[in-house]
């Protein structure tokens, strides 16, 4: 059995994951992933008691019981390199004996939820709504350095490349279906859902203009317009294709709910965004006693 190299793998003093900071008995098998340090605490303010708490840079993470039902919520800070950092660790601490440095014969399934904020690109998707990610589009290139053609849905890429005249001298998108188990538990009919747009930027990638001048002015209209199999694009974010992406190779579940604070067709904006935060707070809480 391949033992994983310190360089790999890299560990703290106290044998907790380098980013992270935390070892295999700190974390539930369920577990909320914000981008936001300060809405850790937004969540954890809703359970009932805390087990144990830990932050490394933008890792923030609180493990506790909510209604006897123990959850861990994570940020994971903006963008899919970090996401990068957080699935890796995440999987080790289940499924790599940390000790002995070799994986482990069983394999261990989190289930893992992202509440995020996000800009709707349809203007019937309006601010203050939520919006769960049926798939998640990558522009950002991540999922290319892993062998995950078998991940993939090539042939809605095919169909994105040709519906944007994608530019090649960009990386090629990438398309993942979140998990159909939490899928079913979390989509009501309070909640929108399409596909989850993934930017590399926030300027620049998501069509914002300030200094600099765009290789394609017309791109987030493309992405508006777009539509496969009766799945529409619903929003653009940071995060959810590469969740998305490194949880069907890992083998866990993923599922990307958002909090829709900006309108980016009519150019609207939440008059209080942190109500929507806290209502989708609520809500995904709730809906993960099911599970």
């Amino acid at each position: 059995m391949r033992r994983i190299a310190e360089s790999e793998l890299v560990l703290n003093p106290d044998g907790s994951v380098y980013h992270l900071n935390l070892r295999p008995e700190h974390i539930a098998n369920d577990i909320i992933f914000v981008g936001d340090q300060k809405r850790v605490d937004r969540i954890a303010k809703h359970f009932d008691k805390i087990e144990f708490e830990t932050q490394k840079r933008e890792f923030h993470t609180v493990t506790g019981y909510y209604k006897g039902k123990k959850l861990s919520v994570m940020s994971t800070g903006i963008g899919p390199d970090n996401i990068d950092i957080v699935m890796n660790e995440l999987d080790a601490l289940v499924n790599i004996d940390l000790e002995k440095r070799v994986v482990k014969k069983n394999h261990t399934t989190l289930n893992i939820v992202r509440i995020g904020t996000s800009g709707s690109l349809q203007a019937d998707i309006p601010v203050d709504s939520f919006v769960l990610g049926k798939y998640g589009l990558g522009m950002d290139g991540l999922l290319h350095y892993y062998d995950a053609v078998h991940v993939r849905e090539l042939d809605m890429e095919e169909a994105f490349i040709k519906h944007t005249g994608w530019h090649p001298d960009k990386a090629r998108p990438y398309i993942v279906k979140n998990s159909d188990f939490l899928e079913k538990i979390l989509l009501t009919g309070e909640v929108y859902s399409g596909i989850t747009g993934t930017a590399g930027g926030f300027f620049g990638p998501q069509g914002r203009v300030l200094r600099l001048s765009l290789s394609d002015p017309g791109m987030n209209k493309k992405l508006d317009s777009f539509e496969y199999n009766d799945v529409r694009m619903s929003n653009l974010e940071m995060e959810t294709s590469a969740i998305y992406g490194l949880a069907k190779l890992l083998g866990h579940n993923a599922c990307s709910m958002n909090a829709i604070i900006a309108n980016r067709a009519n150019m609207t904006f939440s008059k209080d965004p942190y109500v929507p935060i806290e209502g989708l707070i609520k809500y995904t809480l709730e809906r993960l006693l099911l599970i």
